[in-house]
């Protein structure tokens, strides 16, 4: 009784773009490893150097920090999605954010070693990392600016139009966090969305 990877396997060869590179994608599923959190379990804990890459077969992970012993939302990894606190697991340094399931999570995982040997040695894996960074820093920069250009209500709109299935399965606290908009504003603004 395996736990099956297609998911896993689907999400590598959308960034990796290359079927001639598909023989090499096995050796990429070996290296991971199935992992289950309970919901509010820590992934990454803050000061704590981050164990794993991780691939979300289902649930919800959420990147926070605290800013004045509150807890601010900083990204939130979905189904179908990969995460880490990636300079505390590539340079092995403690993370300075928190990564937590808020929801009960069924993850693939990988540690340091076995990633960085897969990306010196497996072509599809270097690949898959590029596209994948490309693709973040894309979305990154997209959501600075439009946190600098757009109103509240503009950003919620967008992230309605966007990545509807953010608003059915994230709670609303969290949104509007990672929205940079307080809870009670965020209220007002699906009101008058509605």
């Amino acid at each position: 009784m395996g736990i099956s990877t297609k998911n896993l396997e689907l999400y590598l060869k959308r960034f990796i773009q290359d079927d001639s590179l598909n023989d090499q994608i096995p050796v990429i599923l070996k290296a991971f490893h199935y992992l289950q959190y309970k919901k509010n379990t820590l992934f990454v804990e803050e000061g704590k150097i981050a164990p794993y890459f991780c691939f979300i077969e289902s649930g919800i992970l959420q990147h926070n920090i605290l800013v004045d012993g509150e807890e601010k939302t900083t990204y939130l990894a979905l189904k179908n999605s990969a995460t880490a606190a990636l300079k505390s697991f590539i340079d092995q340094i403690p993370s300075r954010k928190n990564i937590k399931a808020i929801s009960e999570c069924n993850l693939f995982v990988i540690d340091q070693k076995k990633f960085i040997n897969l990306l010196k040695n497996n072509e599809a894996f270097q690949r898959f990392y590029y596209n994948l960074i490309e693709n973040q820093i894309y979305r990154i920069d997209d959501y600075r600016i439009d946190l600098l250009t757009l109103t509240p209500e503009e950003r919620y709109k967008k992230l309605l139009l966007n990545e509807p299935k953010l608003l059915k399965e994230v709670p609303l606290h969290y949104l509007a966090s990672f929205l940079g908009i307080s809870s009670r504003h965020m209220s007002r603004i699906r009101k008058n969305i509605i």
